[in-house]
């Protein structure tokens, strides 16, 4: 017998194929960003509210996903290889209460998506919003961030400032005394930060494309 459960469920994993969050899923379907989006599956009377045939048609067409895929993602092993992480858009990264002064997740705002193969009890992630990243980020991505990975020269970073600034960039050299980040596009310019004013900055392990 079909569930509520395992059809919710394979909407995020169909998401998660398509390296998108469930809103984002919505979006690219052409539906409201909130069709699939956790609190849209139970009614304010606590009943379970499932997806409509429509939505579910317009997620896989927008995916090129066929309905026997979409039937496989039902099944319970499918689940096998994938945890829920947080995830925050880049917009409300640098709003103050989101994190802890060491880059963790903290108060309100987040959301959830599932992604296989994330083994960091750390990982988090982030969708990407605007031009400012391309070309190896664009609108719409999700990156996967750990505030507990090592960090060396050369990785791409997520930097957050004590001012709310928050920014993704590749490490390029720390010193005792400052970091020094490299633009990702080449229409915006590399920066150096001291770094007491940098509040954290975090490593990407992963990014959906």
């Amino acid at each position: 017998m079909l569930t509520h459960a395992q059809v919710w469920s394979a909407i995020d994993r169909l998401a998660t194929r398509a390296g998108l969050s469930a809103s984002g899923l919505a979006r690219r379907a052409g539906l409201d960003p909130t069709t699939f989006n956790k609190s849209k599956r139970v009614t304010p009377q606590g009943r379970p509210r499932w997806p409509s045939t429509e939505s579910i048609a317009k997620a896989l067409a927008a995916t090129a996903t066929p309905f026997d895929i979409f039937v496989r993602l039902i099944e319970p092993s499918a689940a096998a290889a994938a945890r829920s992480v947080p995830l925050i858009g880049f917009a409300d990264a640098g709003t103050r209460g989101s994190f802890d002064d060491g880059g963790f997740p903290a108060g309100e705002g987040w959301n959830e998506v599932v992604f296989p193969a994330v083994d960091d009890e750390h990982a988090y992630a982030i969708e990407v919003s605007g031009q400012s990243m391309e070309p190896p980020y664009r609108n719409g991505d999700i990156i996967i961030v750990s505030p507990a990975a090592p960090i060396r020269r050369g990785d791409r970073v997520v930097v957050r400032t004590r001012s709310g600034e928050v920014m993704a960039k590749e490490l390029k050299r720390k010193t005792s005394k400052s970091i020094e980040l490299k633009s990702l596009n080449d229409g915006h310019a590399d920066r150096t930060l001291a770094v007491s004013d940098v509040l954290w900055i975090v490593r990407i392990l992963w990014a959906s494309q």
